[in-house]
């Protein structure tokens, strides 16, 4: 499976986990505090941080009843309308250049969600270095096809998708110059369970479409992207916040910066416990082996006596045969006197 390269990073499986940090609308429409996430995120060891590129008008239409109107009492944007919700939500658009630059300045790789053509114009007049599709978006051809003509790598999100929506949606990557694709399982839910994770599918899509594959994680906590990386994600994206109490758009599920800390290590230490198939001691354990069982004389013997359970035992350490011998000395003679914790030997018999 090939690494993929965004900016100046490799991606893959034989790469630490690529963790990204989604601003999302947590800045509540403040430049500075989206400037200050990008730093803590940036000091919490993130690889990226990753915006959403659009306006209200480009997401739906200024209407505030029937299927426009969030009506889901379990909705964390109960009581708003779609264009409310969007209209709160948004970065605006002159923001991108210098947040990237910050980020960039931070040693992070910066990049965006288009949700609509124009979004990816927009973003490629600033040369964004890859493009996201979100899970609500991997039905939209006509996007993909945008953005796979950028000829720039694609992470795209499969939340909701069928595995039939998710073949077109990848043929028509592929098809329209999307060389490197890696997909996101995702669970489309806010905040979603940990049991509708579903992470054994990251394998079976790594095998289905011959790509990498991270995870878009919703849940709360860091147990659910710990578990991914041991299956394989090679990224994990996950939503950022600097303070819950303090509210944002997607707080209630998004990770603050002590958490998102803990996370980069723990994907970290996971990833690093992979290794390789191995069997047998690694170089830190040869020291150990001298604390295996082994054979000992267990009470003072004399020249002649015969070996028993009661004379000879396996113990710790490891200094004498090997305890599958027990049963070639038992009911033989030894041909020496030995003083009890002797380790027994070929040439006692």
């Amino acid at each position: 499976m090939q690494e993929t390269a965004i900016a100046d990073r490799l991606i893959g499986p034989n790469r630490p986990p690529f963790i990204i940090a989604e601003l999302s609308g947590n800045h509540n429409q403040s430049l500075d505090t989206a400037l200050a996430m990008i730093e803590a995120a940036a000091k919490a060891g993130v690889d990226a941080i990753k915006l959403q590129t659009y306006t209200a008008d480009t997401m739906t239409l200024d209407l505030h009843t029937g299927e426009f109107f969030i009506d889901d009492k379990d909705s964390l944007w109960h009581g708003k309308s779609l264009y409310e919700l969007y209209q709160r939500a948004m970065t605006p658009w002159e923001w991108h250049q210098p947040l990237f630059e910050h980020a960039k300045k931070l040693g992070l790789v910066a990049f965006s969600t288009p949700f609509d053509e124009s979004a990816v114009e927009f973003l490629e007049s600033l040369d964004v270095p890859c493009y996201k599709i979100a899970s609500f978006e991997n039905i939209d051809h006509a996007l993909l096809k945008k953005v796979a003509s950028t000829g720039k790598p694609v992470i795209m999100s499969t939340g909701m998708a069928s595995l039939p929506e998710l073949a077109e949606a990848i043929g028509i990557l592929r098809n329209n110059g999307c060389n490197n694709l890696i997909l996101l399982k995702c669970t489309s839910n806010y905040p979603a369970q940990p049991i509708d994770a579903n992470l054994r599918t990251i394998p079976h899509l790594a095998d289905l479409f011959d790509c990498q594959v991270g995870l878009s994680d919703h849940t709360l906590g860091v147990g659910v992207p710990v578990a991914a990386v041991a299956l394989g994600a090679t990224i994990i994206e996950k939503h950022f916040v600097l303070d819950r109490s303090k509210g944002g758009i997607d707080a209630a599920f998004s990770l603050e910066p002590k958490e998102f800390e803990i996370l980069v290590n723990e994907t970290q230490r996971a990833w690093n416990a992979l290794g390789k198939v191995h069997y047998g001691c690694t170089p830190k354990e040869l020291g150990s082996r001298i604390h295996r069982r082994s054979l000992y004389v267990a009470k003072d013997m004399h020249e002649g006596d015969v070996f028993t359970p009661e004379n000879l035992r396996s113990i710790r350490p490891g200094l004498g045969l090997a305890p599958k011998y027990l049963s070639h000395f038992l009911g033989r003679k030894i041909k020496r006197a030995c003083d009890k914790g002797t380790p027994l030997t070929w040439d006692l018999i």
